[in-house]
């Protein structure tokens, strides 16, 4: 964990003892005799969940703008200088209710190192004091953004921190997928980011990462697994002369990068059915064999190597970020998907409602002309999300709520 996170994670670390109470009948029968004391979230706590990221450009790869805060790292010859602070990103909706909407977060402002750790608190107190605490599905800080107002926000964190925060710096964000493969950090050392299907860990017929994974584990305990937030996995503390026998470690087990498709590295999809009781359709079962039908669409047509963010829910709460791919998919009933199209490569523009309630056969008919027409007219290096807006199949999302860009039908945005 890096310093900043560390700190972040120091701050706003409970200090309830509710955790360590057993209550039957509405009676406390153990834990009592641990006094409550919670200085900084108060005996109500936050309204809902509260979710904090950093990230470090040109890499988006935690989807800074979908959480409720987030940090943007601002590096000056190789020096942190500061972070861009922004707020009021979410996920979540519910499917027929025009209240509820993905947003991402706003840019809010510039704050030096030493100041991060304040002004993550005092957001989080706006968000304790001002957040819906009456409707649940109003209660995330993103609403308590778009009610207020960005600049009543930055006004009021300033009031509690008692000084101006700078206007935010420059930046350029490229992608919010993993990097892949073998690469060497500035300590010499190498890490292996590894894609992990739906983040799921298991032996199949085709593989025996789980076992592989083991041993390596066991062959090499210095070696440092870190999972990261697109459901891959990360290790690390890896010596130079260590890799040959990782590689052929990895040949044994069958595991590794080899021959996946653009595409299938920048999928992710929700556990949904049957892990999941929200869930109305599959995702994490269902996603890997609509996407190998989507490789043969992408092979006759010279793309099999190009990454499309791809992501699938069983749910509209967003779990799996589906707002965020360039083909995004939620699931209405078993399966049963909404249709969503042009989202930003780099994880700063949602996606449109494309197409309402369509199943597999009208997924691939919808598509197959699409990719057709993005390999014959794309131009260089342009995202398959931002072609389908210049071809105008879907129109820009440009601001959140979704107000003045929804699609004709779309009934999910407020």
């Amino acid at each position: 964990m890096s310093p900043p996170q560390q700190q972040h994670t120091a701050a706003v670390e409970e200090a309830t003892s509710a955790y360590h109470e057993i209550w039957l009948d509405k009676k406390m029968v153990a834990g009592g005799e641990v006094k409550d004391f919670e200085p900084f979230y108060g005996e109500a706590y936050l309204p809902r969940k509260f979710k904090i990221a950093i990230t470090i450009p040109p890499a988006n790869d935690v989807d800074v703008f979908a959480n409720c805060l987030g940090f943007i790292a601002i590096l000056e010859k190789d020096k942190l200088v500061g972070f861009n602070v922004t707020v009021g990103g979410g996920m979540g909706m519910t499917h027929n209710n025009k209240k509820t909407y993905p947003r991402l977060a706003d840019v809010m402002a510039f704050c030096t190192p030493d100041q991060a750790k304040d002004v993550a608190e005092k957001i989080m107190v706006l968000q304790r004091d001002f957040g819906d605490r009456v409707n649940r599905k109003h209660a995330r800080f993103k609403y308590t953004v778009e009610d207020h107002g960005l600049e009543w926000i930055r006004a009021e964190t300033e009031k509690r921190l008692g000084y101006k925060l700078q206007e935010p710096r420059k930046y350029k964000l490229l992608s919010n997928g993993d990097r892949f493969g073998w690469i060497k950090n500035s300590h010499g050392k190498y890490h292996y980011g590894m894609f992990i299907e739906g983040g799921r860990i298991k032996d199949t017929k085709e593989t025996g990462i789980r076992s592989g994974l083991r041993e390596l584990a066991k062959t090499f305990p210095h070696v440092e697994f870190h999972l990261t937030g697109n459901q891959n996995l990360s290790l690390g503390n890896i010596s130079e002369d260590e890799i040959p026998q990782i590689k052929a470690l990895m040949e044994h087990y069958k595991f590794g990068n080899d021959n996946y498709s653009g595409m299938r590295l920048n999928s992710i999809a929700c556990a949904a059915l049957p892990m999941c009781g929200l869930a109305f359709a599959e995702a994490e079962r269902y996603l890997p064999s609509l996407v190998t039908k989507i490789e043969d669409m992408l092979e006759a047509n010279g793309l099999r190597d190009d990454a499309i963010v791809i992501r699938m829910t069983g749910c509209p709460n967003g779990c799996g970020r589906p707002y965020l791919g360039e083909i995004g998919f939620v699931g209405r009933s078993p399966g049963i998907y909404n249709m969503y199209l042009g989202a930003g490569f780099s994880g700063d523009r949602l996606n449109k409602l494309y197409k309402e309630a369509v199943d597999e056969a009208q997924i691939l008919e919808e598509l197959e002309p699409i990719i057709k027409d993005y390999a014959e007219n794309r131009d260089q290096g342009e995202k398959f999300g931002d072609y389908v807006i210049r071809a105008g199949y879907v129109k820009a999302c440009l601001a959140a709520p979704l107000v003045e860009n929804r699609a004709a039908g779309d009934t999910f945005h407020a």
